[in-house]
């Protein structure tokens, strides 16, 4: 029997053998046929259900590759520090944080996220000196919008015990008062190190902000993520499958381990991990920064990593954002393709945001997935604008580049630090302009139909997930979505106010306008 007929539709399948439809007949959690309107009538039930879509657009459900689940479900219930929440100086800050302070118990954990110093008036980090004038009685952590820098008063500083004497992490960096040598509270590249040390916020609260961040993905039209968190592990493994299983989260979740999560893994596999699986695993995320001033993990180091995630089958996911690191993760790719080739390897580099023509021309040499992220253009753009140097800037997300010179690219938020909404990144590929409509390389814009590949089939490919999703295609998952625009006619300008009217996933309707 069929279950669900969508009809009258535009259907952008995203199959180039059959790229445009007028329905689309899902039986069970299977697409069943996609065709024209005539072809329902031999398909109907008297309990199918039907859906006229009065000429709107059907596309697949948008999968984001690259995003941090528990960072997105926590900055729906903590203090948020982004501009667009009214916080311009570091007072707005420290006014936040007292409001906060006046309903917690001395001794309680404050935590805010969002904050960037391009945008405070002061055009600096807060630091402990500014966290303590809120509140010295509450450990204060705040992450920067990145997610790569913290700020700690004195009190959480010293719970976590970091003081003067305190020697900088391998791969972290503490910031230090150059004439006193004390910390300012600022740390770099530590967010591991501290993971460890903090204790989580409390499960009920996290719950909530998963069920939030389930409803903004749905609404959003995203029906499968990657979560790409470098310290994801067994533990988290069962927290997600807790949240599956109670239907606190609907989307697919592909989990990347983090390398300890790696060792955990391959000692005892995680149950419940197979092709279609609502929950699975996904590569090995390793971060590539220099923090330190030079690229960390080491050379050696990172060819060894990169080797032994290859020699089990896995992918690589590099975090590299400028050139040195780029070139490091290409170096330990290459490296471990001579001693063990394999031809569709789909090691994957996330961000690679400075990256010139010939480094791109590398990249698809070695067959490496390129994870960018396009409405950092949109929502970072203007900041990029002023603090980037000329010499990198003309290398800054070069989508149509990486593209032109045959590099498998893919598109994500990286959510929390932009928003989830991958229309802004479908109108940043397309028009590459900021959020106050300034143009960051404009000839950098791709078409369309380019920009919809980013977040439908090329992200499944990513994850070697292309043949049981990210196009309309009979016998793939029926996960759908209908749009009230067509991103492929509209003018530019109005593809990322369009709206989600419904979210279809595994053939079930679980968003509706």
């Amino acid at each position: 029997m069929v279950d669900l007929i969508l009809y009258n539709a535009h259907v952008i399948t995203m199959d180039p053998s059959f790229p445009r439809a007028k329905s689309v007949v899902i039986q069970g959690k299977k697409i069943l046929s996609v065709s024209g309107n005539d072809s329902i009538k031999g398909f109907l039930h008297p309990k199918t259900e039907l859906i006229d879509c009065k000429g709107k657009t059907v596309l697949p459900g948008f999968i984001d590759v690259h995003l941090h689940l528990y960072g997105f479900a926590e900055s729906l219930v903590t203090l948020n520090f982004e501009p667009r929440n009214h916080i311009h100086s570091i007072s707005d800050i420290q006014s936040m944080i007292r409001r906060a302070s006046q309903n917690l118990p001395a001794g309680t954990w404050i935590r805010g996220k969002g904050y960037h110093e391009f945008y405070l008036a002061e055009r600096r980090h807060p630091t402990k000196w500014d966290l303590d004038m809120a509140t010295s009685i509450h450990p204060v952590k705040l992450t920067h919008r990145s997610g790569h820098a913290h700020v700690l008063n004195s009190l959480a500083l010293t719970l976590v015990g970091i003081s003067k004497d305190t020697p900088d992490p391998p791969e972290g960096m503490i910031d230090r008062d150059l004439q006193t040598g004390e910390p300012t509270g600022i740390l770099y590249g530590m967010s591991d190190h501290l993971s460890k040390l903090i204790p989580p916020i409390e499960q009920k609260q996290l719950e909530e902000g998963v069920k939030l961040a389930n409803r903004e993905l749905l609404s959003s039209g995203v029906t499968s993520i990657q979560d790409a968190t470098s310290h994801n592990n067994r533990e988290r493994w069962e927290r997600f499958r807790s949240w599956k299983e109670r239907n606190l989260l609907q989307p697919r979740v592909r989990m990347s381990l983090g390398r300890e999560g790696f060792d955990e893994y391959r000692s005892q596999p995680f149950p419940g991990n197979g092709e279609g699986e609502r929950l699975s695993i996904g590569g090995v995320k390793i971060i590539l920064h220099e923090t330190t001033g030079h690229v960390t993990p080491d050379q050696k180091e990172l060819n060894e990593w990169v080797l032994r995630i290859h020699q089990t089958g896995f992918q690589a996911i590099l975090h590299a954002v400028e050139e040195p690191t780029i070139e490091a993760a290409c170096l330990a790719i290459e490296s471990t393709l001579k001693r063990f080739p394999r031809p569709d390897h789909r090691h994957r580099i996330e961000h690679c945001a400075i990256c010139p023509s010939s480094l791109a021309k590398r990249l698809a040499s070695l067959g490496i997935v390129v994870v960018t992220q396009p409405s950092f253009l949109y929502f970072h753009g203007e900041r990029y604008l002023r603090t980037v140097s000329e010499s990198e800037l003309k290398y800054l997300y070069p989508i149509f580049t990486l593209i032109n010179n045959g590099v498998k690219i893919a598109g994500s938020s990286d959510c929390p630090v932009s928003p989830v909404n991958p229309l802004i990144g479908i109108y940043s590929s397309i028009s590459r302009r900021t959020e106050k409509g300034e143009s960051v390389l404009p000839e950098e814009g791709i078409s369309p139909m380019e920009a919809l590949s980013l977040y439908t089939h090329k992200a499944a490919e990513a994850s070697f997930e292309e043949k049981w999703k990210g196009s309309i295609t009979p016998g793939k998952c029926a996960d759908l979505i209908i749009l009230n625009g067509n991103p492929t006619t509209a003018p530019v300008d109005e593809i990322k106010d369009f709206k989600v009217e419904m979210t279809i996933l595994d053939g079930q309707i679980v968003w509706t306008i």
